[in-house]
């Protein structure tokens, strides 16, 4: 498969950890924008970047972007990507996404009109009338924002934050990449002492040792492009073992925790059992 575009959506101010970790994991041509980072795609920076990725909120494949003032200007574009490329005749094809600052604001209306395209050119690519929708999903996302349209395929699945070591929580936690960029920011060593007087959940002290070890944060979890033929199971074996050889196993940081109530404490214990710090 040739090269395309990979795109990291994230939290507004953490873009430029999610360029570097991007940079640091092998990602080419990477630019950091206001929300998102873009980056040259191969399969194997797909498996990487959301086996690795701290920081971002999932990732997803650019399929174009193109000037969308009019329902038939969002048709067309749709239509002249490269769909089959990725979607099989059987495969399930949902839409979803938003627009902002747009002349297009419907969003069941802009879903509709996206959905109607993919078809329109798959059916001329398999010459079928139908589609079961009936095996893999390619969750197909799309952003308007002042009249440009990005179209994208979805290759995370849940969020990025759900890393899936948290099962139960404390009321109102922190999210999860949140607390992986309070860590990098705060510069945690591998040798640190870390305190959380308020741990709530235990989420700041366990992605704060994840970062102190190197510990990929995806490493417990299912990828919707886990299933996709475009990327080789063997990809995501390598990639996990990978990312396994760099727990430094040896680091000698240590996390502490304290709260008000006992019952978060026990929680914190056990999220951090299940993350394997």
């Amino acid at each position: 498969m040739e090269k395309f575009k990979l795109v990291a959506p994230c939290l507004l101010g953490v873009e430029g950890l999610v360029a570097q970790e991007l940079r640091d994991m092998g990602a080419q041509d990477v630019e950091a924008q206001n929300g998102h980072v873009l980056f040259d795609g191969t399969p194997q920076m797909l498996v990487r970047a959301n086996l690795c990725s701290r920081f971002s909120e999932r990732i997803l494949v650019q399929m174009g972007t193109f000037s969308a003032r009019t329902f038939d200007e969002l048709f067309e574009g749709v239509k002249a990507l490269p769909w089959e490329q990725w979607i099989g005749k059987d495969d399930s094809f949902p839409v979803r996404g938003h627009s902002l600052s747009s002349q297009l604001h419907s969003i069941p209306n802009c879903q509709k009109i996206i959905k109607k395209a993919i078809v329109e050119r798959l059916k001329h690519k398999y010459h079928v009338k139908w589609f079961a929708e009936s095996q893999c999903l390619y969750q197909v996302q799309f952003l308007i924002m002042k009249d440009q349209a990005t179209i994208m395929l979805d290759t995370s699945g849940l969020g990025l934050h759900k890393r899936g070591y948290r099962k139960n929580a404390a009321e109102a936690p922190i999210k999860e990449t949140l607390a992986a960029a309070l860590a990098a920011l705060s510069r945690v060593r591998t040798d640190a002492n870390f305190y959380d007087p308020c741990c709530g959940s235990g989420t700041i002290l366990i992605e704060a040792a994840m970062y102190a070890m190197h510990m990929a944060p995806g490493l417990q979890r299912h990828f919707s492009a886990q299933q996709w033929p475009q990327i080789p199971e063997r990809l995501w074996q390598q990639e996990r073992d990978r990312a396994r050889d760099l727990v430094l196993r040896d680091a000698t940081f240590m996390g502490y925790g304290s709260d008000i109530d006992g019952a978060a404490v026990d929680l914190t214990k056990d999220n951090a059992r299940k993350a394997g710090v």
